[in-house]
């Protein structure tokens, strides 16, 4: 026993000093791997039977990186790389007990919450953007772009064709990959790439990396890849030329405008054709978007317009070039969700669009993107153009710089009656400085927007630093924003203010500083908290000619335990003087005068891994004048790893005093999920929402019957919640669309 013992504790103390002497300027000379030639392609089964294995250079030392990046995983994971002409080769053996924790079959289930492992790539070596290829240990496929300001997890939205397979044993697990060489973008005669490697373990709730990645930043941060080494340069992909054509049937039944049942029929094209190894060309022509899934609704008990995440493919891939401008959430001149929707929100049709991105060279990023929408009744045509360019300098520092146009082909009477809505236009560029480890993180931005007729209060500025270690993070944030600053493409959260008793819009300027600090403590002793983590948070608004607006003041405490568990309360202040008369009932709107109020709340969520969990929030306290309690949670039932139903649900009660009135507010979201295999699903989303005076079906079949090829057939229905099940439209949806390489 004591030679085992003597065992474990070398190489306790070999990880704790590792992780004690890693220095991030030498990361690329600790973390290196040869990639292996093999001349025979190799056989995408999961079995690691071919002879390129036996000779790849294996790498077995990981780290872990959540919950904590000093001790050493409690499986081991080793890990091979090859490439032939055509592909980058994988192969991961993921030690265990023959058991794996798999919430879903669902393709771009993503990395969390499931046994899997994953490679990282930066091929331009930039340290700032690249690609992350996930699969968990049943083959389910995920696969990303990742971006520098990456701060939120990954949306799996963007797609590509790649291969993959896995194959479990009684004490491992093992995957292989194959990555076309055409999927990704490279620089020519490159010999280091940057990459990292990535293993979830979930019985022991284990995050860990190849390289030691500190447990303050995301697994796939760019700034902690290590080195591919290349014996020669790798093959040029070729040229490539993707066909993805589709064809789609409609029966849809408009009752909410007395319009009669109708079916069509439509069909349009996708093409990607590449450029260079590294830039690419992405055509559509009349693109459909009936099979992408519904957006979640919220119940909204703020004053202005939710943001809601981009889910149409075309808009995904290089997505980062256009939209990582301003704050995203709340300041952004590039919203692509505006692009084939009206002035309320209504979809118009998109005739078509053309999109050149990628790399000019190691350092140099571009993106142009031209969008045309046909008419739709009244409505007339619009063009969206986008142009942008991204120069990384220093060593992970990025320039950036942007012109947006917006034309509305409308008449020469609704010009002169609506000039702004003729044409607007957005300029801007921002330097985002980053050190080399990541730490310290500074910007300055300057956005400038273009109307008819306006000359000043046009212009939004920002600027702001962030400091992120392990135990403590801060940020700072200052902006001001011009009352004429329009964002046909953009989205503004503050901007519009809605006067409740005029029934109309009023447009007024700001200028905000926010601030935070987080603080994490790390329990010494291995006990079930991994976590500890208070956050204080400030967000202060004051108007155009620097009179108080607003003030946010937020205290946060949260526990995070071993088992996937969290406990999280939280005390908010708000100091308000309200603008416009604003509703929250069918009563007599709220008066625009000085607000205090205070609210508190209470969350606890249960063990993720664990075929039933749940998570349960209570917040109760003063709202304006009155008091406001609400309370949320939801249940997931799992037979893995076929079936998920999830069931969500909120109900807010608010009280004011006569005669601004009361409501109860009550929105339910049950959502079935079953996956036959990882190329066959079903998914059903139901949404009571009284808020909103909807209730919604979604229920959408899946076929992946090739690569990148499916078949959709979609069924949706909408109802009014008061009177009840009052229909107000539904449609049947047939869609299939084939990925043709040529």
């Amino acid at each position: 026993m004591k030679p085992a013992f003597l065992l474990i504790l070398l190489i306790v103390v070999s990880c704790k000093l590792k992780a004690q002497n890693i220095n991030v300027e030498n990361f690329q000379k600790d973390f290196q791997i040869h990639i292996a030639h093999t001349n025979s392609p190799v056989k995408i089964d999961g079995i690691l039977d071919d002879s390129i294995w036996n000779i790849a250079e294996k790498k077995t030392d990981f780290f872990v990186k959540f919950p904590t990046d000093d001790v050493c995983p409690n499986n081991r994971t080793e890990v091979q790389v090859a490439y032939d002409d055509k592909f980058l080769y994988v192969a991961f053996t993921s030690y265990d007990s023959g058991k794996n924790i798999i919430q879903s079959l669902k393709r771009d289930i993503g990395h969390l919450d499931n046994d899997g492992v994953a490679i990282i790539l930066d091929p331009q070596n930039s340290h700032t953007n690249g690609f992350i290829f996930a699969v968990n240990a049943l083959n389910a496929q995920s696969e990303d772009q990742v971006s520098m300001s990456q701060d939120n997890p990954l949306s799996w939205s963007w797609n590509n064709k790649w291969f993959s397979e896995t194959k479990r044993y009684n004490d491992r697990w093992t995957a292989e990959m194959a990555i076309p060489f055409k999927t990704l973008r490279f620089p020519p005669d490159k010999k280091l790439w940057g990459i990292n490697f990535l293993r979830v373990d979930m019985k022991y709730n284990q995050y860990s990396g190849w390289t030691h990645v500190p447990t303050n930043f995301n697994i796939y941060n760019m700034g902690y890849t290590g080195s591919l080494l290349w014996d020669k340069a790798p093959p040029a992909p070729g040229k490539n030329v993707v066909l993805i054509p589709y064809a789609s049937g409609n029966m849809e039944g408009d009752q909410e405008n007395n319009n009669p049942t109708k079916a069509s029929l439509s069909g349009g094209l996708d093409s990607k054709i590449t450029l260079t190894s590294s830039l690419n060309l992405d055509l559509t022509l009349n693109p459909d978007f009936s099979q992408v899934e519904v957006d979640q609704q919220v119940t909204n008990l703020t004053r202005y317009d939710i943001f809601l995440p981009e889910k149409r493919s075309f808009f995904l891939e290089n997505a980062d070039i256009f939209g990582e401008y301003g704050i995203p959430g709340l300041i952004t001149p590039f919203y692509s969700r505006r692009i084939g929707l009206d002035t309320t929100g209504n979809p118009i049709p998109i005739i078509g669009g053309v999109r050149l991105s990628g790399s000019l060279d190691p350092k140099t990023r571009i993106g142009i993107m031209s969008m045309q929408t046909g008419p739709k009744g009244d409505y007339s045509p619009e063009n969206y153009t986008a142009i942008s360019f991204n120069k990384n300098v220093l060593s992970r520092s990025i320039f950036k710089m942007y012109f947006l146009d917006h034309e509305n082909f409308q008449s020469d009477i609704d010009k002169k009656n609506n000039p702004l809505n003729a044409w607007g236009r957005n300029a801007g560029s921002t330097f985002d400085y980053f050190s080399r480890d990541g730490k310290w993180n500074w910007w300055y931005a300057f956005h400038y927007s273009f109307k008819p007729g306006i000359s000043d209060q046009n212009n939004f500025q920002e600027t702001g630093f962030a400091y992120n270690k392990k135990k403590i993070s801060t940020i700072l944030d200052i902006a001001t924003l011009g009352t004429n600053y329009y964002t046909d493409m953009g989205y503004v959260q503050r901007i519009n203010n809605y006067d409740a008793l005029r029934d109309t819009t009023i447009r007024v300027g700001f200028k905000h500083i926010y601030g935070n600090v987080t603080f994490r403590i790390y329990p010494k002793k291995d006990n079930a908290i991994v976590r500890h983590t208070i956050k204080i948070e400030n967000y202060l608004v004051v108007n155009p000619n620097y009179s108080f607006n607003e003030n946010d003041f937020d205290v946060a405490y949260m526990i995070e335990y071993k088992n996937t568990a969290f406990f999280r309360t939280q005390i908010i202040h708000n100091e308000l003087d309200l603008l416009y008369p604003i509703s929250f009932t069918s009563s007599t709107p709220l008066p625009a005068q000085h607000y205090k109020y205070s609210q508190a709340s209470v969350s606890y969520g249960s063990d993720t891994r664990k075929d039933f969990s749940y998570g349960i929030t209570y917040s109760g306290g003063q709202f304006y004048n009155g008091d406001i309690s609400s309370l949320s949670g939801s249940i997931t039932l799992r037979s893995r790893p076929h079936l998920n139903l999830i069931f969500q649900a909120e109900f807010d009660k608010l009280n004011f005093p006569d005669p601004y009135g009361s409501t109860e507010l009550f929105l339910l979201s049950p959502k079935i999920e079953y996956n036959f295999s990882t190329t066959v699903s079903w998914t059903t989303f139901l949404q009571y929402n009284t808020q909103a005076n909807n209730f919604n079906i979604n229920s959408r079949f899946q076929y992946r019957f090739k690569p990148m090829s499916d078949l959709y057939l979609v069924y949706t229905d909408n109802y009014y919640t008061t009177p009840l099940l009052q229909n107000k439209n539904r449609a049947i949806v047939f869609k299939v669309n084939y990925w043709l390489n040529l």
